[in-house]
């Protein structure tokens, strides 16, 4: 029996919005993106005008994560969703909470930046920021791909990457920590360099949080494996002793 044409309507209506708010959460997962890429730039070429620029943009992503506040919310008091349609909306609001976090990550880089910029001058761990960095950048790039996509292979390719992040981040701790023991001119850079290395960390736990949400997403419900974890920076003890 066909449907009533009113009842036809009020269903496409609903599918656009959620269309729409799909495309929201898109272009905000670009800007972070475009966001993050630039901060980590900006710190490998000490590019003090890119760092401006990022910290000039953040507002972009504050202001679509309250436009998407308002269309989940508005979807969920005149829709009244369920099922799969309820599971897209709270993933949305959620997912949209967590980039806003990440875009703050990335101001924050983007700040420390600035700082380091005025200190004396220092190279040391600069490559293996990069390459902690460009491993995060894929996996932001990857987690979006699959939210949009509800590729739960991909999201769990992501999941499992976090923990090369961790070994990375355990890594430089310990080489920021020396840098700071053999020249206490370096204490300045090398601090900032820690705070954007935990910066990068968060991030990629953030991208593996967004990885649990397209499981959620597909499945109904979130991974029961607990995440494999390999950040050792809580109980890296560097000895002091001289030769």
């Amino acid at each position: 029996m066909p449907q009533e044409p009113h009842k036809e309507h009020t269903i496409r209506s609903f599918e656009q919005e959620l269309k729409v708010l799909e495309n929201s959460i898109a272009q905000m997962g670009g800007l972070v993106e475009a966001q993050f890429s630039d901060s980590i730039l900006a710190l490998v070429r000490s590019d003090t005008e890119l760092s401006t620029q990022v910290l000039e943009h953040d507002h972009r992503i504050d202001a679509l994560e309250r436009e998407i506040d308002h269309q989940t919310l508005r979807i969920l008091a005149l829709r009244h969703p369920h099922a799969d349609d309820l599971r897209a909306v709270i993933a949305a609001l959620k997912v949209a909470s967590t980039l806003e976090r990440m875009g703050d990550y990335a101001k924050n880089i983007a700040k420390r930046t600035l700082a380091i910029a005025q200190a004396p001058s220092f190279s040391g761990p600069i490559s293996t920021i990069s390459r902690m960095g460009t491993l995060v950048q894929e996996m932001v790039k990857n987690v979006l791909d699959a939210y949009l996509t509800r590729d739960v292979q991909m999201a769990e390719d992501v999941w499992r990457r976090d923990e090369e992040v961790d070994r990375l981040h355990t890594s430089l701790f310990r080489e920021l920590l020396t840098y700071m023991m053999e020249d206490h001119r370096n204490i300045t850079a090398c601090t900032h360099l820690l705070f954007i290395a935990k910066n990068l960390e968060r991030i990629g736990d953030h991208s593996t949080f967004i990885a649990e949400q397209v499981h959620f997403l597909v499945s109904g419900r979130l991974p029961t494996e607990e995440r494999p974890k390999s950040d050792e920076t809580s109980t890296v003890v560097v000895s002091t002793d001289q030769p």
